[in-house]
C-alpha cells in the first residue's frame, strides 16, 4: 500500500508540468541541457563526473589501475581494484577510495541497529595497547609475529591491538562497586585493527589494516554467559540474513584467544581459505581443525559428513574466566560477594564482510552488491550528446529530480551519468562494473507517447521498459541500508 501510495503521489506530480517540459524542450539550449545541474529549491544532483574518478574510467585514455603488489589475487580483490574501490598502498595495506566508504557505512550502520538492539553500547578503544596489560594475560609471547611491536621513546613496549580483550577486562576490573544488576553488559567498537600477515593476499579478505567490530560482554554466572553468547549469535544470523548472505555457523578452534567455545560464520566458496566439514542429515558443521583427521561421520547424528570451503566473516569465542581470573575482573553477585565476571568476545570482520560478499555474489566481470549496502542505489544513464535521442536528457533530469523529492529513502542514493559524450553501452558498462542495482536509461523509446524507460536490475538481472510512474512505483520499494 504504501509503494502504491507513493506512486499515485508521483503521478499528479509528474502530470503537473510535464507537457510544459516536453513543448519546451526545443527552446532550450544545448548549453542549459549540458550543464543544468539542480533546480532551485532540489537537491544538487549527483554526477558521475563530479565523483573522483578510478583510473580505468577516466577520460584521459590511461590504462587500466593494476595491482602494485605481486600478492595472488582473488575476483573480489580484481574487482575493487577495477571498480577503483580500493587503491593498495603497501603490501595488505589499501586505501577506501569513496563507493568503498559509502558501501562499509552502510555495513556499519546496519551491525550499529543489530548491536544495539541486544543492548550493545558503543565505545572506542585505544589502538595502541601497553604491552604490559598483554603480559598479564599472557599472550604477549604467544601472539608471536602477527603482532606490530614497537617502543615508545622511552623504551616501553606496546602493539598495534588486532583485539582488545586485555584492555576492555582491565577496564571492567576498575569498576570496583560493578553490581550483577548491571550485567549483562555488552561493549562494543569498529575500528581499525592490525594483524602482522606473513603473506597479506586477496585483498581486503586477508590484510594487515582492517576494519573490526569486536564485541565484549560480562555476566554474573555461566548460565546468563551462555545465554548472552546464544543472543550474540542470533544477532550475527540475523545481520547476514539482512544481507542476503548464504552462511553457515560452524564449530571452531578458540585458537591464541581461548576460552571453552568458539564458532565461526562462513560465506561457502570455492575460493575460501578454511576447510569445513557439514553433514548431509543434521546441522552440525565444523571446521576441520576441530575434527579428528579423516573422520567421515557426523559425531551428532553419524550422518555423512561432506567436504567444503568458505571464507570467515565472523567469529565468536565463550571466553569464561580466562581474561577476568587474570586481572581479577569481578563483580557483586546477588548474595553480595565478589565472583569472577563470565566473558563473551565477538568479531565480525567489517571489511572482510564487504569483500566476502562481493566475492560471493559477483560475476567475474561486474559486482555485484547486498542491496542495502551498494554504495549508490540507482544510475540514471542519458542519451549520448549529439544523438537522435538528445532531447531524451531533460526527461531524465526531470525523472531524478522527481524520484528525489517523491522517494525520500534515495536522495543521495542516486547518480546521474552525466559523461554524455561516452556512449550509452561504454556508461552501462561502467555501471556494472561499479555494481549498482539498478541503472535507469533514456533511450529511443523514452521519446514514444507515451515515455518509456529501460530499467535494468542487476541483482535479479531483469530488463524492462517502464513508463515514468513505474520506474517510480519500482524504486519506492527500495531498501537502503
Amino acid at each position: 500500500m504504501r509503494g502504491r501510495s507513493l506512486q499515485h503521489s508521483a503521478e499528479g506530480m509528474f502530470r503537473r508540468g510535464w507537457k510544459e517540459l516536453l513543448l519546451g524542450l526545443d527552446g532550450r539550449s544545448q548549453h542549459h541541457s549540458r550543464f543544468y545541474h539542480y533546480h532551485p529549491a532540489r537537491t544538487k544532483r549527483l554526477l558521475q563526473s563530479h565523483l573522483f574518478q578510478p583510473m580505468n574510467f577516466r577520460e584521459d585514455g590511461m590504462p587500466e589501475l593494476e595491482s602494485k603488489s605481486s600478492e595472488p589475487t582473488c575476483k573480489s580483490q580484481q574487482l575493487m581494484l577495477q571498480a577503483g574501490l580500493i587503491y593498495p598502498a603497501s603490501p595488505g595495506c589499501y586505501s577506501y577510495l569513496h563507493s568503498m566508504v559509502r558501501a562499509m557505512e552502510k555495513l556499519i550502520r546496519l551491525i550499529d541497529e543489530e548491536m544495539q538492539a541486544i543492548g550493545g553500547q558503543k565505545v572506542n578503544m585505544p589502538t595502541l595497547c601497553s604491552a604490559k596489560l598483554w603480559k598479564v594475560s599472557e599472550r604477549w609471547n604467544v601472539m608471536g609475529t602477527e603482532l606490530f611491536r614497537l617502543r615508545d621513546k622511552h623504551s616501553k613496549e606496546y602493539c598495534l591491538g588486532p583485539t582488545h580483550e586485555e584492555i576492555v577486562t582491565d577496564l571492567i576490573a576498575s569498576q570496583f562497586t560493578l553490581s550483577y544488576k548491571q550485567l549483562p553488559l555488552l561493549l562494543y567498537q569498529i575500528t581499525r585493527k592490525f594483524r602482522d600477515e606473513r603473506k597479506p593476499r586477496f585483498g581486503l579478505l586477508r590484510s594487515r589494516e582492517f576494519y573490526m567490530k569486536d564485541m565484549y560482554t560480562f555476566d554474573v554466572s555461566e548460565e546468563a554467559a551462555q545465554h548472552t553468547y546464544r543472543t550474540v549469535c542470533d544477532a550475527y544470523c540475523h545481520l547476514l540474513s539482512r544481507l542476503g548472505l548464504q552462511f553457515v555457523k560452524v564449530r571452531a578452534s578458540a585458537g591464541n584467544i581461548g576460552g571453552q567455545m568458539s564458532h565461526e560464520f562462513q560465506l561457502p566458496a570455492e575460493s575460501g581459505e578454511d576447510q569445513l566439514v557439514v553433514c548431509s542429515s543434521c546441522k552440525f558443521a565444523a571446521n576441520v581443525e576441530t575434527v579428528n583427521p579423516g573422520q567421515t561421520a557426523c559425531p551428532t547424528c553419524q550422518g555423512e559428513l561432506t567436504e567444503t570451503k568458505g571464507i570467515e566473516v565472523g567469529h565468536t569465542f565463550y571466553l569464561g574466566t580466562r581474561y577476568s581470573s587474570s586481572f581479577n575482573a569481578s563483580c557483586f553477585n546477588g548474595q553480595n560477594q565478589r565472583s569472577l565476571v563470565e566473558m563473551g568476545c565477538y568479531g565480525l570482520g567489517v571489511t572482510r564482510i564487504l569483500a566476502a560478499a562481493i566475492e560471493v555474489l559477483s560475476t567475474k566481470d561486474s559486482i555485484r552488491w547486498p542491496g542495502l549496502i551498494a554504495p549508490y542505489q540507482v544510475c540514471l544513464i542519458p542519451p549520448k550528446e549529439g544523438s537522435k535521442e538528445e532531447h531524451a536528457t531533460a526527461l531524465l533530469e526531470a525523472l531524478y529530480d522527481d524520484i528525489t523529492e517523491a522517494i525520500p529513502q534515495l536522495k543521495g542514493d542516486m547518480v546521474l551519468d552525466d559523461r554524455s559524450h561516452f556512449s550509452i553501452g561504454k556508461r552501462l558498462k561502467d555501471a556494472e562494473k561499479l555494481g549498482y542495482p539498478y541503472v535507469v536509461i533514456a533511450g529511443k523509446k523514452t521519446l514514444d507517447t507515451p515515455s518509456q524507460f529501460e530499467v535494468w536490475c542487476r541483482n535479479t538481472g531483469e530488463v524492462m521498459f517502464l513508463s515514468r510512474e513505474g520506474v517510480m512505483g519500482l524504486l519506492s520499494e527500495v531498501q537502503v541500508g
